[in-house]
């Protein structure tokens, strides 16, 4: 590698899209890593290629030691929206931006939360054995049911959740939105009902979809309180992070009858143990993380992620992706 050019690292899921956007630049490396990488082998990748001045990263975890190992890092992002595995405040003292990939994957993940809702609520899995198994005379004792007229309530207004709920009321659903940090005017012009209580609103909720970033203040949002809240008809749908809802309290609703099913995209732990209680109810249909994952949100989220690589190096980042906007002057 050319010693004056600045070094990035980019993991193999990365797109030739947008590869092709940092290979126009003569001024720039590339070094692939790969996706599951274990942070050891990282951080040791890291200091062999240092000095390293940025990083696209998938799921791999970012914090001091490679802030360390990396040498000058001038920026890091993430090929997503979700940042729960970068430590924010190391990179913020360093001065380094952490960017995101804006609205790259938001329809994709919308679209699933969606093809969850109506994979449970028609019974897809059900229907598609009474088929294969040659059970048709017991279709009617197990009939489908209809988005038309029930009500969802949203968990999250960001990105993702505006669009859930645009697709929601085109199934002429009743959207209700939990946000606290959403004005009720904002909601309200959606054509959504805003709710300030999140357990008041539960137990009117046919559908519950959570759409809010994975925090402190949501991890284990949906315990055993909340979840005893909904109705016992009700269908939960997480294709936002793993940890926000109580894995073991879902299972205990979901197998006693207390809730009718659950889609997840995302566990507390990826991929989710061998024999995890789960994974053997016949309530739950289930996907490895790849809601915001598909061929096209790829290609966005690859491209807008080398956008952000390249206005950070040229010294003026996109303010709109930066996380930590108290690093910029």
């Amino acid at each position: 590698m050319t010693a004056n050019k600045k070094k990035i690292f980019i993991t193999e899921s990365f797109s030739q899209a947008g590869r092709v956007l940092l290979r126009e630049r003569d001024d720039l490396d590339l070094v692939e890593f790969p996706n599951m990488i274990s942070a050891a082998d990282f951080e040791a990748k890291l200091r062999e290629h240092a000095p390293v001045h940025g990083v696209a990263l998938g799921a791999t975890r970012f914090g001091e030691p490679e802030l360390e190992a990396s040498g000058d890092m001038k920026v890091v992002t993430r090929i997503g929206v979700g940042f729960d595995a970068v430590d924010v405040p190391a990179l913020s003292r360093r001065k380094v931006p952490l960017m995101v990939a804006g609205t790259a994957n938001s329809p994709s993940v919308a679209e699933q939360a969606l093809f969850m809702m109506l994979t449970l609520a028609k019974r897809a899995v059900e229907m598609h054995s009474i088929v294969k198994d040659g059970k048709w005379a017991s279709r009617l004792g197990m009939l489908p049911y209809d988005l038309y007229g029930k009500t969802v309530l949203i968990v999250g207004f960001g990105r993702i959740g505006t669009r859930t709920a645009k697709r929601c009321l085109a199934m002429e659903m009743n959207v209700l939105i939990y946000d606290p940090y959403k004005p009720a005017a904002e909601i309200k012009a959606a054509g959504c009902e805003p709710v300030a209580d999140l357990d008041a609103a539960l137990p009117r909720a046919d559908f519950v979809s959570i759409h809010c970033p994975k925090n402190p203040e949501t991890v284990g949002m949906f315990n055993a309180a909340r979840l005893q809240r909904m109705k016992p008809t009700a269908y939960l749908i997480n294709t936002a992070r793993g940890g926000i809802i109580d894995e073991p309290a879902l299972y205990d609703v979901l197998s006693s009858g207390k809730l009718a099913g659950a889609g997840l995209d995302v566990f507390e732990q990826e991929p989710p143990p061998s024999g995890h209680q789960l994974l053997a109810l016949p309530n739950v249909i289930m996907a490895p993380h790849v809601a915001g994952v598909t061929v096209e949100a790829v290609d966005r989220m690859s491209e807008q992620t080398a956008r952000n690589i390249l206005s950070a190096l040229d010294g003026q980042p996109l303010r709109q992706n930066v996380i930590n906007q108290d690093v910029l002057g």
